[in-house]
């Protein structure tokens, strides 16, 4: 069968969702391979400069992954949902990425020191990046569902745990500790937020492809 009808007929089967789901997927798991970095570093795991030269390769990894998704999404006549909403959502995978790989090399440029402040927002962050490709996962055969649980995504209390670590670290003497660790949490506050904006762009999708 010649390569363009075998294109096509995957994209009349629908095999073309599942693919372009598991581009998504593939980059959901890099994200959560620096998360759970970010992880071992603030518990102490890991050295600082041993997180900082392992999170440039799995960024790496994931422009890789993010490279191929939009190879393929040029390639393709069909989507699980508005192409415009599935590279919001891989590029917004790929900015919680950066803000984690963001999060990573500060620590290590200003001493990682208070690591308790961060424990709770990296749990969130981890929780939420687990709800949201198991929203993927749903995608392609139940779209509806896979919006309900990307909403679920964004409501792992993430913001909170940022405001409370937050509030903590004002209650304190104003010092140079104090300063940069707040800096740090605001790169996990932003991390969370462009996991929202993740979030959205799947359930944006699928409102407009099924309402």
């Amino acid at each position: 069968m010649p390569v363009r009808l075998r294109h096509l007929f995957r994209e009349l089967s629908g095999r073309n969702d599942q693919v372009l789901a598991g581009l998504i997927l593939d980059q959901l798991s890099t994200a959560e391979d620096g998360v759970a970095l970010a992880s071992a570093l603030a518990d102490g795991e890991l050295p600082p400069d041993i997180a900082r030269s392992r999170i440039s390769e799995i960024e790496h990894e994931g422009d890789t992954r993010r490279g191929l998704l939009v190879a393929q999404l040029h390639r393709s006549v069909s989507s699980p949902i508005d192409r415009e909403d599935l590279f919001r959502l891989s590029r917004s995978v790929d900015d919680v990425l950066d803000a984690v790989r963001d999060f990573i090399r500060e620590a290590d440029l200003f001493a990682l020191g208070d690591e308790d402040a961060f424990r709770p927002v990296l749990a969130a962050l981890t929780r939420g990046v687990g709800e949201l490709g198991d929203a993927v996962r749903l995608l392609p055969r139940a779209p509806r569902q896979a919006a309900e649980r990307a909403l679920h995504a964004k409501k792992q209390g993430l913001r909170t745990a940022y405001q409370h670590a937050v509030s903590a670290l004002l209650a304190r003497p104003l010092t140079a500790e104090t300063l940069k660790t707040t800096l740090l949490l605001w790169r996990l506050d932003a991390a969370g937020m462009h996991l929202a904006t993740a979030a959205d762009a799947l359930a944006d999708g699928v409102v407009k492809r099924f309402q």
